[in-house]
């Protein structure tokens, strides 16, 4: 099995990707100011602006908090100044985490990132100790009691993705960020409904977790992405159906 497909399907049950909607828009507007403070205002000549606008379309984020974004990255409205910053850590049970976050203050976010994986059984890695296990990719996940595959597969790879996997009801897709929007754009146009789709860090091998290890890294998880500074989490971790069920109950 395709690390990316089981990564994918553990946060699709979790719900993982869905259930921080409180502070999502705020994670994608902090994106949007930086995208644009790096590469201007226009999405057609700044691609980043571009995926993160397409994030923000993902989100249902409102026009007004999109345009607000936009100002301030362009210095057209005054705002605070954030930094793209990838910490590395280890979950219990062994699992590698690679944590991705935005922050205006670089020292608060690393002091308050240790102190929940310390909290949580983890702890924070050398530069370089994790990273090298994961591959950034777009990530999408699509309901497969819905679509016909053969019909998904041809849209995704006209597209540009590079990848279709389908494990339970769920359909995996991934490819090179550079083709988010694209993708997302695609899938509309064919009133394909994404599940989810984000950008992340796939893990290239899995650690398989069992026992009590299986909510201590879930919990973990939950709560680094309920961080404000904090846009996506990725660990390279394999748990089955049946401790994830348990987990759930």
């Amino acid at each position: 099995m395709s690390g990316h497909s089981k990564w994918a399907t553990i946060k699709h049950k979790k719900g993982a990707l869905d259930a921080k909607r409180g502070n999502l828009w705020s994670k994608v507007s902090r994106e949007i100011t930086i995208a644009a403070k790096m590469g201007g205002g226009n999405p057609d000549e700044n691609p980043r602006l571009r995926l993160a606008l397409a994030k923000a379309k993902q989100a249902n984020m409102p026009k007004d908090n999109i345009d607000r974004g936009i100002k301030k990255g362009t210095g057209e409205l005054e705002g605070v100044s954030f930094e793209d910053i990838a910490y590395e850590g280890y979950a219990p049970g062994g699992v590698s985490l690679m944590i991705d976050v935005t922050s205006d203050n670089k020292n608060r976010t690393a002091a308050e990132i240790r102190s929940i994986l310390t909290k949580h059984g983890g702890n924070m890695a050398e530069k370089g100790a994790v990273a090298w296990g994961f591959d950034k990719k777009a990530l999408f996940t699509i309901d497969a009691t819905k679509y016909n595959e053969d019909d998904v597969m041809a849209v995704v790879l006209d597209a540009g993705a590079e990848d279709l996997v389908k494990e339970g009801e769920v359909y995996s897709v991934t490819g090179p960020v550079e083709i988010f929007a694209d993708l997302l754009d695609a899938l509309k146009a064919k009133n394909i409904e994404t599940i989810s789709a984000d950008v992340t860090r796939i893990p290239k091998n899995t650690t398989k977790v069992t026992g009590n290890d299986v909510s201590k890294v879930l919990k973990l998880i939950d709560m680094l992405e309920a961080h404000d500074d904090v846009q996506t989490v990725s660990a390279n971790f394999d748990i089955s159906d049946e401790d994830l069920a348990k987990v759930q109950e």
